[in-house]
């Protein structure tokens, strides 16, 4: 009996890869199933005493079409002779014996770990290991050491003459946008714009934060929006019904703020991301490696710029670019081009159609990005590499207890949790992806399992540590978690409860 192997997936006319490979396949996660096989045979026309209406019987009982879809989308089956030939390159590896087919881990403790890191085939279903038993990251760590953000990054950011403000950013309360405030207010002295998104999730810890580092900064200003409760619930049923999950920060948080900032002429913009979050968007496949340089190629930027000019635009500056692509993909939906490059975000997608459900929010940022990109005096987003502005890895063990001590900030209940730390829902999140990405209904690698897997790499958390947050923290469930009555009661919420 033949299968099609485990984490492979018929689909149209292609078989799609629900995984990590191995080697130089890593991201070969798709193979074409051609429409018909013809089964060839020595030519009867060698032959010359073959008489040409015999040819041509010979040719049509020798040369017999065989669909490959057909016989893959049958199994499991027993193959003929003839389908074996007609199958060719994919037995032994897309479609095996019985014998062969990869069992898929039910639970950590069935889990193969990777012998570098923490990465294993439970978390990430279909991660493949070398013959030395490493997974990709360590495999290709080398050569992604120098893939730091698909945004500039800088790592001085000089005090604006034309603004109240030096830089903005995006502040959750967590860990890493209080890293950054304290780290642009107190270490660099620069006035900073910190700009809240007050979701219905945020977490009591993320909340306590808040307030306390209003208290501890004074050279930063505070503002938050909210969106008004029947608005975000028809936004977040239909982020829900698309995702499984109401993760939507920061993109909604893009829109709501963007107008405000070209209003106050902020010339920065920042986002808190640690270096596992920025390199995972390669090995999820989102974003290749041109994108990590394209903010240092002049060429690309002198091309772009052209172009501006011939619309009488003006040119834009480092990290401009960016920002006006990531606001015109969120106010008028994703470009046409990334789909065909093979690179897309399924999170943003997937935002960007539920926000068509509030049709009311998007008026003013698009008359923003108009005004500002006529005008030029677009916000540059921009990102501060964490591991480059300390000197050395970013240690999260150090640097919890800076923020403690400098920012009243507040750790979560269980202050092992060191990846996401803001939301109350945040195991919801992972826990769709991961249940989407284990039953092949989406490419979506769970962005936790990349990230953990490579913060485990970088040595500078214990592997005990890792361990305990990676089975009790996060949300690596294939049951429902019971935090997504949370999110089912917002949502079916009519407004008669008070």
């Amino acid at each position: 009996m033949y299968y099609i192997q485990s984490r492979w997936k018929l689909e149209g006319r292609k078989l799609c890869y629900y995984g990590l490979r191995s080697g130089e396949n890593m991201f070969r996660n798709s193979v074409p199933v051609s429409k018909e096989t013809l089964i060839k045979s020595n030519s009867p026309r060698s032959n010359p005493h073959t008489h040409a209406a015999e040819f041509d019987t010979l040719r049509f009982n020798q040369r017999v079409p065989k669909r490959q879809a057909r016989i893959i989308s049958a199994m499991p089956k027993e193959l003929t002779e003839d389908e074996k030939k007609c199958i060719g390159g994919l037995l032994g590896v897309q479609v095996v014996c019985e014998s062969e087919r990869k069992r898929i881990p039910q639970s950590l403790s069935e889990a193969t770990f990777c012998k570098g890191c923490c990465a294993n085939d439970y978390i990430i279903p279909g991660l493949e290991f070398d013959s030395d038993g490493y997974c990709p990251f360590c495999q290709t760590a080398e050569e992604t050491k120098n893939l730091r953000s698909v945004l500039p990054v800088i790592e001085d950011i000089p005090h604006s003459e034309k603004s109240r403000f030096d830089a903005a950013l995006f502040y959750t309360g967590g860990k890493d946008s209080t890293f950054l405030l304290y780290y642009l207010s107190k270490v660099k002295g620069l006035r900073v714009l910190a700009l809240t998104w007050e979701i219905p999730f945020m977490s009591e810890s993320a909340r306590a934060s808040i307030e306390n580092a209003k208290k501890k900064f004074d050279n930063v200003e505070f503002i938050s929006h909210t969106v008004n409760k029947n608005d975000l619930k028809r936004f977040y049923t239909e982020l829900y019904s698309l995702s499984e999950n109401t993760c939507a920060c920061p993109s909604l948080a893009y829109l709501l703020f963007y107008p405000t900032l070209v209003e106050n002429r902020v010339p920065y913009l920042l986002a808190g991301n640690e270096p596992a979050q920025m390199l995972g968007l390669y090995y999820n496949h989102i974003a290749p490696k041109i994108a990590y340089s394209f903010a240092d190629n002049k060429f690309l930027t002198f091309l772009f710029n052209a172009a501006r000019i011939l619309i009488l635009h003006p040119p834009l500056k480092q990290g401009q670019f960016q920002t006006l692509i990531t606001m015109e993909q969120l106010a008028y939906g994703d470009n046409p081009l990334k789909k065909i490059s093979g690179y897309s975000n399924e999170l943003v997608s997937n935002v960007v159609r539920a926000i068509k459900a509030v049709p009311e929010l998007l008026p003013p940022v698009r008359r923003s990005i108009r005004r500002s990109s006529w005008s030029g005096k677009i916000p540059a987003f921009v990102h501060l590499d964490f591991d480059r502005i300390l000197g050395e890895s970013y240690d999260w063990n150090k640097t919890r207890d800076i923020l403690i001590k400098e920012c009243g900030w507040v750790p979560p209940d269980d202050d092992k949790k060191a990846l996401h730390t803001s939301c109350q829902l945040e195991r919801c999140k992972d826990c769709s992806q991961f249940m989407r990405f284990y039953q092949c209904r989406s490419r979506l690698i769970p962005f936790s399992a990349i990230e953990i897997s490579l913060a485990s790499r970088s040595c500078v958390r214990s592997r005990e540590e890792i361990m305990y947050e990676m089975e009790n923290l996060l949300g690596f469930s294939l049951e429902e978690l019971p935090e997504y009555s949370v999110i089912r009661e917002y949502i079916d919420d009519t407004g008669e409860k008070s």
